[in-house]
């Protein structure tokens, strides 16, 4: 199966059977999200979830996060993988919002990765969540799944998979192909045991393909 055909397929699917797909982190303002997803990474949203409500009545904006007593933060965020880490990172990302920004976050991918904790991947989620910007972020969820179904070809690292994703998705799809992708790690194409009898791309599923002729 030529690959252009592939990715028609893959994406009628997700605009027939899922045309809503957004972030399962809960948030009501771009402050709340950065928190969010510095707080996600290596950790499940979930977890994120139950970590926030009580964060944000404590530190409500960035300028409150960057007067915050560190060891408060850790307290707060300790049931978080690597919290010594993100404690770091979360202080230093409000004090840069602040006096970097005016509290402001930007909207230039690049601008953003000059923020401490926010990298490649955490700032294509924020752009397209809060900007509806066209771009992409790829997870290990959205790295193994685009592999496994075909969408990509020895893509080495994130971004070799983002670069072949998006030669291939228009530009208005590319926000919401993230989270197409990632749900769909997270509940079928599952890491140790996909679902492939139950998924709706098995027909063309490059993985399930091969599978089925072995």
């Amino acid at each position: 199966m030529r690959k252009e055909e592939r990715f028609r397929l893959v994406l009628d699917y997700f605009l027939t059977n899922h045309p809503v797909a957004e972030t399962e982190l809960k948030y009501t303002d771009p402050y709340q999200l950065v928190v969010s997803v510095i707080l996600s990474a290596q950790c499940t949203d979930k977890r994120v979830n139950m970590i926030t409500p009580p964060f944000f009545v404590e530190f409500p904006d960035p300028a409150s996060l960057a007067g915050a007593d560190p060891a408060r933060v850790f307290e707060l965020i300790r049931s978080c993988s690597y919290p010594n880490n993100k404690t770091k990172n979360l202080i230093s990302m409000a004090k840069v919002l602040v006096q970097n920004y005016g509290s402001v976050l930007p909207r230039d991918v690049d601008e953003m990765q000059k923020i401490p904790g926010i990298g490649r991947k955490s700032a294509n989620v924020l752009a397209s969540v809060i900007y509806d910007a066209p771009a992409l972020a790829v997870d290990t969820h959205v790295f193994r799944v685009s592999d496994r179904i075909g969408l990509t070809t020895n893509a080495k690292n994130p971004l070799q998979t983002e670069q072949q994703l998006v030669r291939h998705i228009p530009e208005n799809l590319r926000s919401i192909a993230h989270h197409w992708l990632i749900l769909h790690g997270r509940y079928v194409c599952i890491a140790r045991k996909p679902k492939c009898e139950t998924c709706g791309l098995k027909e063309f599923c490059r993985f399930f393909l091969t599978n089925q002729a072995t």
